[in-house]
């Protein structure tokens, strides 16, 4: 199980990432737009870099989410390889089956 604060600052994160998606997405096309002048796009970056650096999606991490893990993460399954062989030898996912031979 991972500790708890590290799960609730990454829900923290994804709640901002939400908040401010529509601003950062306005000003990443302003500031990428080759058409825009030299001083707009310049202020649209210096906007950008005034926004939380947790509002940027990139700073989400996966993990689990059965036990928090934050490494060997199955993004179809959003769950790690630890708990979905719990799981699996369970029963309680549909159609994986442990191998044997």
């Amino acid at each position: 199980m991972a500790k708890k604060s590290s799960v609730e600052n990454n829900e923290r994160r994804r709640k901002l990432v939400k908040k401010f998606a529509g601003r950062r997405a306005r000003l990443l096309a302003i500031a990428n737009d080759d058409n825009q002048p030299m001083d707009e796009r310049f202020l649209a970056r210096l906007k950008l870099a005034e926004l939380p650096r947790n509002s940027a999606k990139i700073r989400i991490r996966n993990r689990c989410e059965v036990t928090g893990r934050p490494r060997a993460f199955y993004r179809k399954l959003k769950m790690s390889r630890v708990a979905l062989r719990e799981l699996g030898n369970k029963g309680l996912v549909p159609g994986l089956v442990k191998s044997s031979w």
